[in-house]
């Protein structure tokens, strides 16, 4: 399954990187050393797509500022929606605030998931990996490996720890499209708003349909990126003080 050489030297190096760190952290986590240097690796990624990060919170800020222009858009052309769609685009490209660049960071996440997620689900060459363990519970296994106390308790937990940063989430998904009379760079008005009103709130809860079926060690690896963007959210997205700017 997805055996091509790119993606095999791709897991072929996370393999390296993660054993590398768990060695590293082995005199200070013990046996939970592998599943400390996932956390770590994921950090890492993080930080590499981190300026990403901060343009794409500029660019809410920026969308942030102009609502006011949005709603009076929204007004004028609450009879056309095929213009107040083009006038809202334009709006953006002149203010340097496209809604697209949003989407980057997550996108750049997902090959290093599935790298994760292949690395712990078939070993790939590194075979060691999957008999590492948390808790008790062999980092290759799956929710449904053996539905014991340490399983349900380690996934249980894992699992409940995504519901609460999803829940977050959605809640400064509906806070955004609140200040800026747009939800994902679309108006709140119009024909299909009240579907991407509902649908757009409720994809953070997607990372816990995920973490239902994927490895122990993926699992890892989405809480650790999740509880990241939650931090990214409470610092990097507080409301700023009046006469800041946005830029």
């Amino acid at each position: 399954m997805l055996a091509f050489a790119p993606l095999h030297a791709a897991t072929s190096t996370a393999a390296t990187v993660v054993t590398w760190l768990a060695d590293t952290l082995a005199p200070l986590t013990g046996g939970a050393a592998t599943a400390a240097a996932i956390v770590l690796f994921t950090v890492g990624v993080r930080l590499l797509i981190s300026p990403l990060t901060l343009a794409q919170v500029r660019g809410e800020r920026r969308r942030a500022a102009l609502a006011p222009e949005v709603r009076d858009l929204q007004r004028r052309y609450a009879d056309d929606p095929g213009r107040m769609q083009s006038e809202l685009f334009a709006l953006y490209r002149r203010a340097g605030a496209s809604p697209v660049a949003g989407c980057l960071p997550a996108l750049l996440q997902a090959p290093f998931f599935l790298v994760m997620y292949r690395l712990f689900a078939t070993g790939d060459g590194h075979p060691h990996l999957l008999d590492e363990k948390l808790a008790g519970v062999p980092l290759g296994w799956h929710l449904g490996d053996g539905l014991t106390g340490p399983v349900v308790a380690v996934f249980g937990v894992l699992l409940a720890v995504l519901l609460v940063l999803a829940w977050w989430s959605a809640r400064r998904a509906r806070r955004a499209a609140a200040a800026t009379g747009t939800i994902a760079g679309a108006p709140t008005e119009g024909p299909g708003a009240a579907v991407l009103g509902w649908l757009v709130p409720l994809l953070p809860f997607t990372t816990v349909l995920v973490g239902l079926v994927v490895p122990l060690a993926a699992v890892l690896y989405l809480v650790t990126t999740t509880a990241w963007t939650a931090l990214e959210q409470a610092v990097l997205r507080r409301p700023q003080p009046e006469g800041i700017d946005a830029r």
